[in-house]
């Protein structure tokens, strides 16, 4: 019970240790950008959903998210953009063209979201380079690397367990799996945060590379923090805000977790805009451009409920406003795909 605990909150060093470190060094500056991203972990046959309830899923997104995104603009006067985590296993020909449609459309693109359990390295490798195929080649989905022309995709684990990460080895099984992403063509990775899971890394509110540890589990534990001017080895973590909520206390006295999910009974709110982006990401040397990616799992349908009937993606966006307007920050609605360009272009000197 006790070794649980421990583990479930084995983040908190680092979490405390980086808030010391922003409050006493160059850090501590004040955001002047703001980039946002919802990745959304895309399940439409979520609890064994049949054909019929997984397209009526899909096509509410089709038809009600663009009317609502469309008045939802940033600093820059672009819509509201939604990332689509789609499973492999789930994946289904007429489904994805609905859901590309969407997408071309200029309202989000898809990436790679898998579940998987007691794999191995030669079948994962073949299921990523297989999918990423149809998406790019039958959907015109996903992005090609500018120098080497391969198809790259952005990757969320199913049950949070990259890298074989779960210490009962289960919804995993792959120790190399941070090199097979690199060898398939993953430009970065969007997992985390999983607290209060304990597939959750000591490394918390960071975009870092990860480098295997041959033979041994959950290699993205720990690693070099993305740095401007200088380009990163290994595979891109880009980290969700994770963070104790003082202001909702269990028991009067313990706070609950902020894990930037937008959820049936969590919706955004301006606190917690407030929080994710004084706890947000961002790369070294570079303090003032601040990195929130959010996660969610919008074909639920009491998630829809909340986003759509609920106004939740209205609140969310106006909530940013605010926050933007009162502290002269630039606010930036992207794309998982186009986040990483961003930090990216940070490392290379191409974004100022």
């Amino acid at each position: 019970m006790y070794e649980k605990i421990i583990s479930t909150l084995s983040w908190l060093p680092h979490y405390y240790a980086r808030e010391i470190k922003k409050k006493f060094r160059e850090e501590s500056v004040k955001p002047k950008h703001v980039y946002l991203c919802i990745c959304d972990h895309y399940e439409p046959y979520w609890d064994k959903a049949d054909t019929g309830i997984a397209r009526k899923r899909i096509q509410r997104w089709v038809e009600e998210y663009p009317k609502i995104a469309e008045k939802q603009l940033d600093s820059d006067g672009n819509s509201l953009k939604h990332s689509f985590f789609y499973p492999e296993e789930e994946y289904r020909e007429d489904d994805m063209t609905e859901l590309a449609r969407l997408c071309h459309a200029g309202f989000g693109d898809v990436e790679i979201h898998l579940h998987h359990d007691n794999d191995t390295s030669e079948n994962l490798r073949r299921t990523l380079i297989d999918y990423k195929k149809r998406l790019h080649e039958k959907h015109g989905l996903l992005s090609c690397n500018n120098l080497t022309g391969e198809i790259e995709y952005g990757f969320i684990h199913g049950n949070w367990a990259l890298c074989n990460s779960r210490p009962d080895g289960r919804w995993c099984g792959v120790n190399d799996e941070i090199s097979i992403l690199l060898e398939t063509g993953c430009y970065a990775d969007f997992t985390m945060p999983s607290a209060p899971s304990l597939t959750q890394t000591r490394k918390v509110n960071s975009i870092y590379y990860a480098l295997d540890n041959p033979g041994k589990p959950k290699s993205h534990n720990w690693g070099l923090d993305a740095e401007a001017g200088k380009r990163g080895k290994g595979l891109l973590m880009v980290q969700g805000p994770l963070a104790p909520d003082w202001s909702r206390r269990k028991y009067g006295f313990i706070p609950r977790i902020e894990n930037s999910g937008l959820l049936r009974n969590f919706p955004p709110s301006p606190d917690r805009v407030k929080l994710w982006i004084e706890t947000g990401a961002f790369v070294k040397g570079k303090p003032e451009s601040v990195f929130v990616k959010l996660y969610t799992h919008g074909a639920q349908e009491d998630v829809m409920t909340m986003l759509f009937e609920q106004g939740g993606f209205v609140s969310l966006a106006e909530s940013f406003r605010n926050y933007a307007d009162e502290h002269d920050v630039s606010l930036h609605w992207v794309t998982a795909r186009k986040m990483v360009q961003t930090i990216i272009g940070i490392e290379t000197g191409n974004v100022f």
